[in-house]
């Protein structure tokens, strides 16, 4: 069996590809999506508006504080590698 490519640990560090998609509905955690996790966000991709809601949901969803979260690259591009230091508890099925 061999380990999902979409995330990998750092030490103490989850970082993981995310594919956002904003100006959603509502905010979710769709699945895997082309290698990465989908998120659906309400906020629009305008003045880093969907980076900074993206933020507050990773930080509830993992249970950290926002600060433990960072944007690795992928800054202006719906192809996002997200970093999370300490991650308290993960999202149901997360790790497939």
């Amino acid at each position: 069996m061999t380990l999902p490519d979409y995330y990998q640990w750092d030490g103490e560090k989850l970082i993981f590809n995310v594919f956002l998609q904003p100006r959603a509905s509502r905010n979710t955690l769709v699945g895997l999506h082309d290698n990465a996790i989908k998120i659906a966000l309400t906020a629009p991709p305008i003045d880093g508006e969907a980076n900074k809601q993206l933020i507050r949901f990773l930080s509830k969803l993992f249970r950290v504080k926002t600060s433990a979260i960072s944007i690795v690259s992928g800054e202006h591009s719906r192809h996002k590698r997200v970093s999370v230091c300490e991650p308290s508890q993960f999202p149901k099925d997360f790790f497939k």
